[in-house]
Parts: structure tokens; C-alpha cells; sequence
């Protein structure tokens, strides 16, 4: 499976198209619509959120509920496009147009790919830059990653989020809590956090930096349940399953960092006590006896949960401007402020679930005879019941 999205921060609409999709997969608008909506929320937003209500129209690749196995098209409409509707236009500008229509920026702003894609691409206005290197085109990520745990989720994969990090203030790690439990316990705290306490001071925590006009980063975790043993491969850098979702992660606007498991705490150990010991068992057939690895081995899943957490550094438009250059002038200024959250990592947890969907899915679609979704699920099934007994 492969999908594109098109669209500015500012514009008429997002939209994303998906292509390898199985043929007979039942799917909605309100599937996809939930987790929009999960996107969306989070203590720490901006006032965009507050204008913005997304919900997606289904343009193309699925007739009465199912898919085609044709491109399917997700599109999102921008409420905002209303005031921005000249300053965004399509149509060439007429010669003396209002420098307010033309709203030029030159001045980049520190953390943001506004000066490099400048550079890159030729803008002297940055507005270019900026519109598409907006966190906003993650809406349709989220979209189409919502459309692949769809897919996961009828063959009996499960995905959740939960925030264990903001701003320095960990969460204590809850114990033996099912995926649906993490799942529901983080989609009523206003952090997306398992502890309440932890979720108290990241909740102050955050109210300080927007007192300061600062903004603080944290740690996110995704969990995945039911992904069959032997997902990925080893045979070459690129198809290891792992490093695909680790570029997934590392995609997202804003993070810097990915883990696995333990993840950087296996630099600090034996051996011994980093490796999963194997075991077998009649129900389970193989399975191992911790999970220090994150659900990973050689570049594939192990049949153990996959866990796997992302860096996202604060986000980089403050309302205590960092210091840059005029592009123009080549003057020193305090950089300008464009609306902003002062912390997104609570809304960065749904994004990372759904990018790592999407990579889950699509190795699950590659792997295995897919032009019809039955005939995939019967497929799964009977390689669930090999590895049982391989």
C-alpha cells in the first residue's frame, strides 16, 4: 500500500490517496472521523483546534461501505480557508496586488523548515515553506493510518497511544493493563496519560510554559497487540519492519527520537538482561518470556506486543520569540509568532498510533495475498495456526 497527501496548512481542503487496499473491507466516513477527532484534542492546543472540526468525505474507492479495491480518496475541508482565501489563492495575482493579499514572509523562524525550505526550493516568500510544512498535514496521516487499523483491526490487531513523558515529568508505568484499558483510560485524561497523578503536574506544567510563552515536548508510547510472529524480514535494510516504522515515527513533525522496548536503557545492561528467553505453550505456541525488545528480532515482530516510543521536542513557535535573520534585509530580528499550541504531544500520541498503523498494515498486505480483503483474513489465519505449531 502506498498513500500521498496533498495540501496546505491554510488552503481549501487536505486530501490523501490511498492505493492497495484490499477489495471488500468495510469502512466509513465515521471510522475515520473518530480518530480525527482524537487528533484534535489535548490539553495544551491552540485556538485552531477551536476552529477547525474535521471530519472526512470519502470521494472515491468505496461503494456502499466497502472498498473497490481502487484508489480510495480521503479529503478534509479547512474551515479556515475563509479568511484566507485571497491571501491562499490559485489564480495569479494581478500587478499591484495589496501587500496584504501577498502577506509575504521573510523572516524564518528558529526549529521550523522555513529557512532551508526557502533555500531549497526558491521561495523568497516563506509562506511557501511554512503552509505545507505545517503539523496540519497530519490530519490526513491520521486519516489514512485510521483506514489501516481498520484493516489491522479485523484481523485482530490492536493499536493504542498513551503520553509517558512531558516536559520532564514521567508517568509511573502501569502494570498489567490490557490494550483496551490503556486505550480508554488515556482517551479520558486530558494528556493522554495512565497516571493520574503524572497527568496533574504535566497538565501544570504545561500552563507554565504558556504563562512563560514557552513550549515543552515529551515522550510518547504506541502499543500493538495481535500482530502475527515473522512480520517484516531480515534479508535486506529495507524491509526491515522496525526501521519502517522508526522513519514513520521520526516523520512527524516535530520528533527527534524512537525506541524500542527498552530501548536506549540496553546500552546500559548485560546482555543477559536484554534478551527475550523463548518459550512455547499450546495456546500461544512461541511466545517470550519478557519483552525488553519491543516485539522485534532481526527486523521482524516476535508475536509479543510491539512498543515503541517517540521524542517530540517543543513545538518551535513561541510567543517568547528566538532571535533570526531577515532573508531580505539580513537583519537581526525576534522572530514572528504564528498562532500555536504551547504543547502537542498529548494530539502527536494519535498521530503516532496511526503511522505506525500504517506501517503494520502495509507489511501485513505485502506479505501476504491481498486483492481481496477475505481472502487475506483467511490467509492470516492459517498462518497464525503454522506458527503455532512450526
Amino acid at each position: 500500500m502506498r498513500y500521498l497527501t496533498s495540501g496546505e496548512s491554510h488552503g481549501p481542503k487536505l486530501t490523501t490517496i490511498i492505493e492497495g487496499l484490499p477489495a471488500g473491507m468495510p469502512i466509513t466516513a465515521e471510522d475515520i472521523n473518530i480518530d480525527l477527532a482524537r487528533r484534535q484534542k489535548g490539553y495544551g492546543r491552540g485556538r485552531r483546534m477551536q476552529i477547525e472540526k474535521d471530519t472526512v468525505e470519502i470521494t472515491a474507492g468505496v461503494r456502499h461501505g466497502l472498498t473497490l479495491g481502487s484508489p480510495v480518496c480521503l479529503v478534509v475541508e479547512n474551515n479556515d480557508w475563509k479568511h484566507w482565501t485571497k491571501i491562499m489563492g490559485i489564480e495569479p495575482l494581478e500587478e499591484g496586488s495589496d501587500e496584504e493579499i501577498k502577506r509575504v514572509i521573510t523572516r524564518p523562524r528558529p526549529g521550523h523548515a522555513d529557512l532551508n525550505g526557502g533555500i531549497k526550493y526558491g521561495h523568497r516568500d516563506l509562506r511557501n515553506v511554512l503552509e505545507r510544512s505545517s503539523a496540519r498535514e497530519t490530519t490526513v496521516r491520521v486519516a489514512a493510518g485510521s483506514v489501516a487499523k481498520k484493516l489491522l483491526s479485523l484481523l485482530g490487531i490492536k493499536v493504542a497511544s498513551h503520553v509517558v513523558e512531558i516536559g520532564g515529568i514521567q508517568a509511573n508505568r502501569v502494570q498489567n493493563l490490557s490494550i483496551d484499558q490503556i486505550q480508554e483510560i488515556a482517551e479520558a485524561s486530558p494528556v493522554r496519560c495512565l497516571d493520574e497523578e503524572a497527568a496533574t503536574k504535566m497538565m501544570a506544567a504545561i500552563d507554565d510554559a504558556k504563562q512563560k510563552g514557552d513550549s515543552i515536548g515529551g515522550v510518547v508510547e504506541v502499543i500493538v497487540e495481535g500482530m502475527p510472529i515473522g512480520i517484516g524480514s531480515y534479508v535486506h535494510y529495507d524491509r526491515k519492519l522496525d526501521a519502517k516504522i522508526a522513519g514513520a515515527i521520526v516523520s512527524i513533525n516535530a520528533f527527534k527520537g524512537v525506541e524500542f522496548g527498552i530501548g536506549f536503557e540496553a546500552a546500559k545492561k548485560y546482555g543477559s538482561e536484554v534478551h527475550d528467553e523463548i518459550a512455547w505453550n499450546e495456546k500461544d505456541g512461541y511466545t517470550r518470556l519478557t519483552n525488553r525488545l519491543g516485539g522485534f528480532e532481526g527486523g521482524m515482530t516476535t508475536g509479543m506486543p510491539i512498543v515503541v516510543r517517540g521524542v517530540m521536542k517543543p513545538i518551535p513557535t513561541l510567543y517568547k520569540p528566538l532571535k533570526s535573520v531577515d532573508i531580505e534585509t539580513k537583519e537581526v530580528f525576534e522572530a514572528s509568532i504564528e498562532r500555536s499550541d504551547s504543547c502537542a504531544v498529548p494530539a502527536a500520541a494519535v498521530v503516532a498510533e496511526h503511522v505506525v498503523a500504517w506501517e503494520l498494515a502495509n507489511a501485513i498486505v505485502e506479505q501476504f495475498p491481498s486483492d481481496q480483503f477475505s481472502i487475506l483474513k483467511e490467509y492470516v489465519d492459517r498462518y497464525r495456526a503454522e506458527t503455532k505449531e512450526f
